[in-house]
């Protein structure tokens, strides 16, 4: 939020924004305004999320040419033209031509082009990701003072682990706020069992909006020995940027499951231009699921996707060694800031 820059424009001192999504979603956020003008949103029907209307090509977001109204974020899917998310977001991306420089958690090879046309547009960018593999570059005695959880971490789901194949267990996480109905849940549920594959479920109890998340006894007794659910913590995400990029350091690929934001946005390009994700409807029957998991374990795409996830893993690693560019960028950054070379916010 860039209430910051005032502040920052009243001590005079730089600002420089932390932005956590990734470039591509951050892109579709700063055209928000000519969406608005375009008049492809608001919709005018609620029939419009339904008919095919979302399908629309948008091929005028420079370094974005294969998307579609339905892979921008969510926020554009109302029929309000008061809608507050579009007015906000609207209000925060024209602002951020005034702050004195934009750090981004990517790198380049993975959203090159929209890196590009964000340069054209914004003050100075750096990108300095995968920021967990360029914190592994950092003397351990440090690390441990680095992280940070919103969740109290649980460990016992290791030595479980330790018993299966490497490979062979579905990892299920939807993040710390993603909340979905009840019925998603359970369809989604018997989907995993019917699969016949491993899993660990990290299942909040806050999961399913306005009440607990509660699994049926059958599916508990149908998945007993290869199921293991934990309360915190591979494979199914909601497609946020860390759990992204997690997946794409570590090598392993998803089924991508977008909720809200621009988590639609980051679900596109993993399936679409990084090769290394599944999509799954946001209306999910358990027969999908079950199709989808078996395909990702055992099909053919799946060996593909396995194929490209450990290519970028590999593409991971260059850009935070000491002659990558994301650690030159980290410390052209940090160098700029100790000799004041950056314009004071607002200016």
């Amino acid at each position: 939020m860039n209430f910051t820059l005032d502040a920052a424009k009243e001590i005079g001192v730089p600002e420089v924004w932390l932005c956590t999504t990734s470039a591509c979603g951050y892109l579709c956020y700063l055209h928000f305004r000519e969406l608005v003008d375009r008049g492809l949103t608001p919709v005018k029907d609620s029939a419009d999320l339904t008919n095919g209307y979302l399908d629309t090509p948008i091929d005028w977001i420079p370094g974005m040419p294969n998307v579609r109204l339905k892979d921008l974020p969510s926020f554009i899917r109302t029929t309000n033209t008061d809608e507050f998310m579009i007015k906000f977001t609207i209000r925060e991306t024209e602002r951020a031509s005034k702050a004195s420089a934009i750090i981004l958690n990517t790198f380049e090879s993975l959203e090159g082009p929209v890196l590009k046309a964000m340069d054209r547009i914004l003050p100075p960018i750096y990108h300095v990701g995968p920021l967990s593999v360029l914190s592994q570059q950092v003397a351990k005695s440090l690390q441990a003072i680095m992280g940070s959880n919103l969740w109290k971490e649980d460990t016992s789901c290791l030595e479980w682990l330790e018993r299966r194949k490497p490979g062979s267990v579905v990892y299920v996480n939807f993040g710390s706020i993603t909340v979905m109905t009840n019925e998603q849940l359970v369809e989604f549920a018997w989907g995993l069992a019917d699969s016949n594959q491993d899993f660990l479920w990290i299942i909040r109890p806050d999961l399913v909006k306005g009440e607990s998340a509660v699994l049926p006894e059958e599916f508990l007794r149908e998945v007993e020995g290869r199921g293991l659910l934990a309360s915190w913590w591979f494979l199914d995400t909601h497609s946020g940027w860390n759990s992204t990029l997690e997946s794409i350091s570590g090598g392993v690929p998803m089924l991508c499951w977008a909720f809200f934001a621009e988590q639609q946005t980051k679900c596109r390009y993993s399936c679409a231009e990084w090769g290394i994700g599944m999509e799954i409807d946001s209306d999910v029957r358990r027969e999908e699921g079950r199709s989808l998991i078996a395909e990702l374990m055992e099909g053919e795409k799946g060996k593909e996707m396995r194929r490209r996830a450990r290519e970028w893993k590999e593409r991971t690693v260059d850009p935070t060694k000491s002659w990558g560019t994301s650690s030159k960028n980290l410390d052209e950054l940090v160098m700029k800031l100790s000799t004041a070379a950056f314009s004071f916010a607002g200016s």
